[in-house]
């Protein structure tokens, strides 16, 4: 009766466990609305995660196929997960729940025909809505929960012409505004999120690239950035009207990756030999001026992108990954790591992806070296130019048409901030602990039938990389036990049939 009482304790606890998990994802769900985050700097507000991996990676709580070709990211929003793809010569948004199940998939437009095939920008979630641009120069306002077009315009409104490997900004909000760079007659133009009406339009600045810009507040001035063909531009957040230019990198194939801002000082770095630029921004009255600190070719990104932390920038540089003092352009490190990629960081964490062969990796944050301390790896076909994405305890990687989500909570951190009444029983009971150990058995079948039952007990508080652990050492242990079948169907369904 007693071990019978500690094991439903056990087991409440865990289901109590489940609870917090779900209260906590869909408590974090916006933490991540658009490209690159809250924020556009590529850092994750989630904390209590892995710093290391298991040899076989994180544990994959589901994966998906069919959302569509593409190389967008994935943006959370309402309890739901979005992105987007081409399929049959439209460019569909597919809405994703916390479980992995579609819950829709509608085409909003047409899929362009122009370079590598598939979907650019990452839907951007507010307020109940989606904003995606095409990569021909459609921008729209979908209904979240049905994908329901609510407004569109086309770039050639404003002059804007299609550049050679198509849009692939992603819609900037900021408060009432919807912000996009049609790069034409008006380089940037803002409507009305609710009504779609053109609230303001900036002057010329050459065309468009594939860059996505960034709202900033500096000495009272809020301003956009953003990139284009020839160079960076800073705008009015209220009125549109140019504050400065910078024409680095002016006529470059491509220039992608988004500029990133910390304490006065705008960088941003771009491929194919250029290097990078970091400006310092200077404000007198409603003034802006941009003088230049420093350049470097320490850090040709193509498109993987940068973060900044503590004075420091990492980033993608060339075929792998570098760090650079933010006021001096001094580079610290150079490391292949997964290679060439994207990234994102979170809790301490760097979080890269590799773009050939979906290999990603983890490693610290920090100015004195790199070192990664776990990988994982996904399947698709192709360049992976969609950056990883770190919300609610969870990893999401998009390879091609498939999506791959990972449980990267850490189980010890989690246990720790469950209500101090569960924390009481967890430490007063020898069997309801952090690492659980079922009452002794006096054969091979009762022992591997208790393993099994502490292994969903885990599946239910959703730490399924710890019962992973626990189900291949009963099928190690018990081999030819009932419960080693259940076991071994159960690892195939976690593992995706691995």
């Amino acid at each position: 009766m007693i071990r019978r009482i500690r094991l439903s304790v056990m087991f409440l606890i865990l289901t109590a466990a489940s609870m917090n998990v779900c209260l906590s994802a869909d408590k974090t769900a916006d933490g991540w609305p658009g490209w690159r985050g809250a924020n556009r700097d590529g850092k994750s507000s989630d904390s209590g995660l892995l710093k290391s991996w298991p040899e076989d990676g994180p544990g994959r709580l589901w994966s998906l196929s069919g959302i569509g070709t593409g190389y967008s990211s994935v943006s959370a929003g309402g309890g739901m997960i979005y992105t987007a793809g081409h399929k049959g010569g439209q460019l569909y948004l597919t809405a994703v729940g916390m479980d992995g199940k579609v819950k829709w998939s509608k085409g909003v437009t047409s899929a362009t025909g122009k370079g590598p095939k598939g979907a650019r920008a990452t839907p951007t979630y507010d307020g109940g809505n989606l904003y995606m641009e095409s990569g021909d120069g459609v921008v729209g306002c979908y209904d979240a929960k049905t994908g329901r077009q609510k407004w569109t315009h086309e770039f050639k409104e404003f002059g804007g012409r299609t550049p050679g490997w198509a849009f692939s900004e992603s819609v900037l909000i900021v408060g009432n505004l919807a912000i996009v760079s049609p790069g034409g007659t008006n380089f940037m133009v803002a409507f009305n999120k609710t009504t779609g009406a053109v609230v303001w339009k900036s002057g010329q600045y050459g065309s468009a690239h594939y860059c996505s810009p960034i709202y900033v507040v500096y000495l009272d001035v809020p301003m956009i950035i953003n990139g284009g063909r020839n160079g960076l531009i800073g705008v009015s957040a209220k009125t549109g009207k140019i504050l400065w230019t910078q024409d680095f990198a002016t006529g470059n194939t491509a220039n992608c990756p988004t500029p990133a801002f910390s304490d006065g000082y705008v960088f941003w770095s771009v491929g194919y030999g250029k290097g990078a630029i970091c400006v310092k921004l200077s404000v007198s009255g409603t003034r802006v001026s941009a003088a230049t600190a420093w350049k470097t070719r320490d850090m040709v990104c193509h498109h993987g992108g940068y973060v900044i932390l503590d004075g420091y920038i990492y980033g993608n540089h060339s075929g792998g990954w570098t760090c650079l003092d933010l006021k001096t352009g001094r580079k610290q490190w150079y490391e292949r790591g997964v290679g060439k990629g994207s990234l994102c960081y979170a809790d301490g964490m760097l979080y890269t992806f590799g773009e050939k062969g979906g290999k990603a990796g983890l490693a610290a944050v920090s100015p004195k070296g790199f070192e990664l301390t776990g990988t994982v790896s996904v399947r698709g076909s192709g360049p992976s130019w969609a950056h990883p994405v770190v919300t609610g305890g969870r990893l999401y990687l998009r390879y091609d048409d498939n999506l791959y989500c990972f449980d990267v909570k850490d189980p010890a951190k989690f246990v720790a901030k469950l209500p101090v009444a569960i924390k009481t029983l967890t430490t007063k009971d020898p069997i309801v602990r952090t690492k659980p150990k079922p009452p002794a058995a006096t054969d091979a079948n009762t022992k591997a039938a208790r393993q099994l039952k502490l292994a969903e007990a885990y599946l239910i508080a959703g730490l399924k990389a710890k019962a992973a652990d626990i189900l291949k050492k009963l099928v190690a242990d018990f081999p030819n036990t009932k419960a080693a079948k259940a076991a071994t169907k159960k690892l195939q369904e976690l593992t995706g049939g691995k």
